[in-house]
């Protein structure tokens, strides 16, 4: 008895054909990253040498480096960046130790998008990055290994002189990546250094980042619509302890981006 041809199921080839377009538009997106990484370090080097002289603290470099990261979300057709209702422009000249929840590696440009003055604390490991890691160590970023108790001094110390000075500094207290995107509990290295240089936390709460960068692989999965909210300044000086400080801006920052995700995306 003959056997009819089978058809070919739609829904699959549907998805292979994403994936493929996904594909071809992480690999272009990719070039475009580290060929104007190359170009956007030399204006960084060129800014770093003119406003060496009158710029201590590196104000302008790091202005220009939110541009750079910023600018992947005005290229890339995937991506979109917005500020959530309701966010708080805080006081520029007064210093914070800022604080966010951690989804990706998009985490990263979506707060410097933001265009806050700050300094990033990271891995040790990625100021060693061609050009992107140069430019980290231009900016005075602050390096820490995890595990060095040496190195978590050093870190601690830096991030007070620079509060000291007036300026932020930027962690991500979860210490890695969220696998689910919930909030997952706060180190407490942050709220130490808080509480010791006497300023306030400043909470930011991204969403929608998830995917934007992913953790494994170089196809992003998806396109990504981030939104940054930028909360009130926390004193977390009435605090018992540091843990205590730690667990109530976690919890700030978990409800709040439980509502940002019960919003519809605009």
């Amino acid at each position: 008895m003959p056997v009819e041809p089978t058809q070919p199921e739609e829904p699959h080839r549907g998805r292979g054909v994403a994936f493929a377009a996904r594909a071809l538009l992480s690999l272009l997106f990719w070039i475009y990253f580290a060929t104007t990484c190359v170009f956007f370090f030399l204006g960084a080097l060129v800014i770093w040498l003119v406003t060496l002289p009158f710029d201590r603290h590196g104000r302008l470099l790091h202005l220009y480096s939110c541009f750079w990261a910023a600018s992947y979300f005005y290229i890339n057709p995937l991506w979109s960046f917005r500020m959530a209702p309701g966010s708080r422009a805080p006081e520029r000249n007064r210093a914070y130790v800022i604080v966010s929840n951690h989804q990706s590696l998009g985490d990263i440009l979506a707060l410097f998008a933001t265009y806050l003055p700050y300094k990033w604390v990271s891995k040790a490991s990625v100021f060693r990055v061609p050009f992107l890691g140069w430019n980290m160590r231009l900016n005075r970023y602050v390096p820490i290994t995890r595990g060095n108790q040496s190195s978590i001094e050093k870190m601690s110390a830096a991030c007070k002189d620079w509060l000291s000075r007036g300026v932020s500094v930027a962690l991500f207290p979860e210490g890695t990546r969220s696998e689910d995107c919930t909030v997952k509990p706060f180190k407490v290295g942050a709220f130490r250094i808080a509480r010791e240089a006497g300023v306030p936390i400043l909470p930011v709460v991204l969403n929608g980042t998830a995917d934007s960068l992913p953790k494994h692989g170089f196809v992003i999965q998806r396109s990504t619509h981030a939104r940054v909210c930028v909360l009130a300044p926390h004193d977390v000086s009435p605090y018992p302890t540091d843990e205590a400080a730690a667990e109530a801006v976690r919890m700030i920052i978990a409800e709040q981006l439980a509502r940002m995700r019960a919003e519809p995306m605009q």
